[in-house]
C-alpha cells in the first residue's frame, strides 16, 4: 500500500489545478507535504491540443509543482455526472491515494463539468468511507474537502487565502506547461478575459488581489462548509489597519 498524501486536489480537467490551486500545492510540497492531483477527465473534447497532448502536459505540470502523483480517472469530459458509475471509479481512487484533504471546484461554474467535479467530489470522499461501498478498496475518508473560489464573481468571503507569493512563479510555470490551452489566449476556462491583457497578467492580477486581503503580494482563496479554527486571538497576522 502506498504512503497516504497529505493532499490531493480533484479537478474536472488536466490544468484546472495549476490555474484555480497551482500555487497552494507547489507550496504544501515544497513545505513536505506528499501532494497529488486526479484529473477526471482527459479534456479531450476541448477545442484546442487533444487527450494525448494535455496528458504530457500533465506530466511536465506534475514535475515542476512537485507532486508525488497523478492520476486520470478516465471519465466523459464535457459529459461528466455524478452517478453511481463515476463515484466509484473516483471512491476507489480516494482509497488508494487515501487523502488527508481533497481540494476542488467551487459549486458553481460556466463550464458544466466543473459544476459535476465538485459535487462528484464531494460524494466520493463521504462515500469512500462506507465499507460496505461497492467500490476498490479499503474504507478511507479524507478529514476536509475544500473548495476554490479564484477567479469566481458569485461566491462568498473566502473561508481563507493561502499566500502563494514564493510560489507564483512556479504556478505561472505550470500553467504556462499547457501550451495547446494558453498559448496567446487572454481568457481560459473560468478566468474572464480583460481587453488585451494577456492570460498572465490576469492570473496574476487575480493572485494579487487575493494575497492583497491577507496583506501580502499574491494569493489564493478558499472556502470550507465548516469554520476554520485560530489557535489563538493573536495568532491571525492579517492587520485590520
Amino acid at each position: 500500500m502506498t504512503e497516504p498524501l497529505d493532499l490531493l486536489a480533484i479537478m474536472a480537467h488536466p490544468d484546472d489545478a495549476e490555474l484555480l490551486c497551482g500555487g497552494a500545492l507547489a507550496k504544501a510540497a515544497a513545505l513536505g507535504d506528499r501532494v497529488g492531483i486526479l484529473d477526471l477527465t482527459r479534456g479531450e473534447v476541448g477545442s484546442s491540443g487533444s487527450g494525448e497532448i494535455r496528458a504530457e502536459e500533465a506530466v511536465r505540470s506534475a514535475k515542476l509543482l512537485g507532486l508525488v502523483v497523478r492520476r486520470n480517472a478516465g471519465l466523459h469530459d464535457s459529459g461528466l455526472i455524478n452517478d453511481d458509475a463515476s463515484r466509484s471509479i473516483v471512491v476507489g481512487l480516494i482509497r488508494e491515494l487515501r487523502p488527508s484533504v481533497i481540494v476542488t471546484h467551487w459549486r458553481e461554474g460556466r463550464h458544466p463539468d466543473h459544476r459535476v467535479a465538485a459535487q462528484l467530489a464531494y460524494d466520493a470522499s463521504f462515500l469512500s468511507a462506507l465499507k460496505n461501498y461497492d467500490a476498490p478498496g479499503d474504507a478511507h475518508r479524507p478529514d476536509k474537502v475544500v473548495h476554490c473560489l479564484l477567479f469566481r464573481e458569485d461566491v462568498p468571503r473566502p473561508s481563507f487565502v493561502v499566500d502563494i507569493t514564493d510560489h507564483i512563479d512556479r504556478k505561472m510555470a505550470a500553467v504556462a506547461c499547457f501550451e495547446s490551452q494558453f498559448s496567446g489566449k487572454a481568457s481560459a476556462g473560468e478566468v474572464f478575459g480583460a481587453g488585451d491583457r494577456p492570460l498572465e497578467d490576469q492570473i496574476r492580477a487575480q493572485c494579487a488581489h487575493h494575497g492583497s486581503r491577507i496583506r501580502c503580494a499574491y494569493g489564493e482563496p478558499f472556502w470550507t462548509r465548516e469554520t476554520v479554527a485560530l489557535e489563538s486571538l493573536v495568532s491571525s497576522r492579517v492587520s485590520t489597519f
